[in-house]
């Protein structure tokens, strides 16, 4: 039993995962909105494609994005699911693990409102950890394994969930 509660705000940025396609894989990222600021809603207007570009110059950068992931947990520990499990978020963008490509096929998405430069909360920890408990509940492929960074399936492209996040506080050792 859980003793967190997920709140469902639905994200258009989804579509279907291929055929029979197995989940065994879980990515961890994190994103802050604007870069290094926290708790400012933003991150769930771009998951929702609402993000006012007029707000912020980074904004107009990337309002016409496209993007989501499956769950958000913020600094307080505020659990958000954006798109069900059973459906492909994006992401993972470009991305390769173990030989296989488009990530986002196979995986699930936790998105942690971070950056690459200050440590992530107890709270979101903790969170993490019960939501991860949970997934390989109900997806017994993803093993501590497969739990994997951004810069682990982009290593070119992305650093998250940066230098600040402590893998072995979720029972990754492989880092």
């Amino acid at each position: 039993m859980t003793n967190f509660t997920i709140i469902d705000i639905p994200s258009p940025n989804f579509d279907e995962r291929p055929s029979g396609m197995v989940i065994d894989l879980v990515v961890i990222h994190a994103i802050s909105l604007p870069p290094g600021k926290f708790g400012s809603g933003r991150v769930v207007d771009f998951f929702t494609n609402t993000l006012d570009p007029q707000v912020d110059p980074y904004f107009a950068e990337i309002a016409a994005l496209k993007v989501s992931s499956h769950y958000f947990i913020d600094r307080q520990g505020k659990i958000i699911r954006f798109v069900p499990e059973a459906k492909r978020a994006w992401h993972a963008g470009v991305s390769r693990f173990q030989g296989r490509s488009n990530c986002n096929d196979f995986s699930l998405g936790i998105e942690l409102e971070g950056d690459d430069f200050t440590e992530f909360s107890e709270i979101q920890y903790q969170r993490l950890s019960e939501l991860l408990q949970l997934i390989k509940i109900r997806f017994p492929a993803v093993t501590s394994e497969r739990i994997v960074g951004h810069c682990h399936i982009a290593p070119q492209r992305k650093s998250d969930p940066g230098p600040f996040f402590d893998w072995r506080r979720v029972g990754v050792e492989f880092v």
